[in-house]
């Protein structure tokens, strides 16, 4: 059975939402759905990688880039064979951001320049895939960064590792100030380098990267002691709770067409 397409976040639904060519006779109608649109805005008008942009609507990047050509063939064939282009449906979500119908395309969710943080500041970073805790610390391309104070998330972005790998990583969160990290799978080199950088790890974690984050606040995650880097089979000894820890851990979908 496969499995079912992952929901897209879109910043805000289109201002304009179809566009007819200068002629009394119809040629057809083509419809770009809301997802591919928002593709397209991000790519081709905003300027994003396909990396930034999967980041922002919170899928993979080989689903952006599926979409990105399906989208592209669609406005050509509009533009080649006079054809009106209407824009409607898809598989989308908006996002909430701090306004009822959208963020306005105000949230900055791939910006890179992540602010300092103050002494009273946790900051934890999760390896990150659409949506999910990445299972290979070495290979993930980017980290879900989560500011906590008082034991509430007060930011979260995802950022690019910009193709750092194994002990670079370390490095990697040495500079932006991660406290934490959560991930899955991780060797014992690039756990020595995290101990060095004094960054806390729990690893031998899988499933949602925000509910991750939520049970380690709560003091609820379970860790591995020695994650395995190969995590196919989810084994997992010496669990513990992260806030039992040396250091303490405190802190509408559219159907489509």
């Amino acid at each position: 059975m496969a499995r079912p397409s992952r929901c897209r976040r879109v910043c805000a639904e289109p201002s304009f939402c179809s566009f007819a060519p200068r002629s009394e006779e119809s040629a057809g109608e083509v419809i770009l759905t809301v997802d591919e649109y928002e593709v397209l805005r991000l790519v081709d008008y905003e300027k994003m990688t396909h990396e930034q942009c999967a980041a922002q609507m919170e899928i993979s990047r080989s689903t952006v880039t599926e979409i990105y050509e399906s989208a592209r063939f669609k406005i050509s064939d509009s533009i080649v064979n006079g054809k009106l282009l209407s824009i409607s449906g898809g598989h989308y979500r908006v996002c909430s951001g701090d306004r009822q119908h959208g963020c306005g395309r105000s949230c900055q969710w791939t910006e890179q320049n992540i602010d300092d943080k103050g002494e009273s500041i946790m900051r934890i970073a999760v390896t990150y895939e659409n949506g999910m805790v990445f299972q290979h610390f070495g290979h993930t391309q980017q980290m879900k960064i989560y500011d906590v104070e008082n034991g509430q998330i007060t930011a979260e972005q995802v950022v690019d590792t910009a193709g750092s790998g194994h002990g670079a990583l370390a490095g990697f969160l040495a500079d932006l100030r991660v406290d934490t990290l959560v991930c899955g799978g991780i060797g014992g080199g690039a756990q020595q380098a995290l101990a060095h950088a004094g960054i806390k790890l729990c690893g031998g974690i899988t499933g949602g990267a925000d509910d991750a984050v939520r049970a380690l606040l709560a003091g609820t995650l379970k860790y591995s002691e020695q994650p395995n880097c190969d995590h196919h089979g989810h084994e997992h000894h010496g669990h513990h709770d992260c806030g039992e820890g040396s250091h303490g851990c405190h802190g509408g979908c559219h159907g489509g067409m």
